[in-house]
């Protein structure tokens, strides 16, 4: 039980790493708040997660301060108080860099970054008050490589890395950590989507042979988000098979 009694919050939580996340939180003795921009899939994948613990789910568009802001605050009220946030939501809308639009552009940065900037705000009074705190934010491989289409999910992804840093340097005075995860080739409903002929192509590449699992991530994630890691901080941790 790495988390029992922990309070906390997990973004994009209805399906792929955020539902797996979740789970594996409750398992470990967490009090999971889960939110999604889809209602309806945050109903049922709150019901599915109650099984394993203490789960509350918020339909949150995590683009818009204020729904954060309304749901950090019913979180505390609830509870008291908040020890972990995972910043797990993200969206991707491809195109080559010459084709892409400035709306898809500002979709994903509204969405992986300042949605990543606008929660951890929201969380920091309370972790601060308390001198203690875990925030974890997801990056990816692609902030290193750089996938082709992805000229913003890549630049949100670099972004989320340097001010994962910067957080880290500033919070470490308050006993709040601040990490982030690379994932690599994670198979999730949003990677099952990419054409298998690209698939085929990445998994030549993956020393490991395999693609990786949306629960091994969550199961780095308890690490993270757990007192084992109590002096890690400012780190990007990779998850890929090797492949970067």
């Amino acid at each position: 039980m790495k988390l029992k009694n922990k309070i906390a919050i997990v973004t994009g939580a209805a399906s792929g790493i955020g539902y797996a996340t979740a789970k594996v939180f409750l398992e470990e003795g967490a009090i999971v708040n889960i939110c999604d921009i889809h209602s309806e899939k945050v109903k049922t994948t709150t019901e599915m997660l109650s099984q394993f613990g203490t789960c509350r789910g918020y339909s949150v568009d995590i683009s818009n301060k204020n729904q954060i802001l309304t749901m950090v605050e019913q979180v505390k009220n609830e509870f008291g108080r908040i020890d972990i946030l995972i910043n797990n939501a993200g969206i991707t809308s491809d195109a080559q860099f010459y084709k892409m639009s400035d709306d898809q552009f500002e979709k994903v940065l509204d969405v992986n970054l300042k949605g990543t900037y606008f929660f951890s705000k929201a969380v920091l009074p309370s972790m601060m008050t308390q001198q203690y705190g875990k925030i974890v934010h997801t990056s990816s491989v692609s902030a290193y490589n750089g996938n082709f289409g992805q000229a913003n999910y890549a630049a949100t992804k670099a972004a989320i890395m340097g001010m994962t840093r910067v957080m880290a340097k500033e919070l470490g005075k308050y006993g709040i950590t601040v990490n982030a995860i690379a994932p690599g080739s994670i198979m999730t409903d949003m990677y099952k989507a990419v054409p298998e002929e690209i698939k085929q192509k990445k998994l030549a590449s993956i020393p490991l042979r395999r693609y990786g699992t949306p629960e091994e991530a969550g199961k780095l994630l308890v690490f993270l988000a757990s007192d084992e890691s109590s002096y890690i901080t400012a780190q990007t941790i990779t998850i890929d098979g090797g492949f970067n």
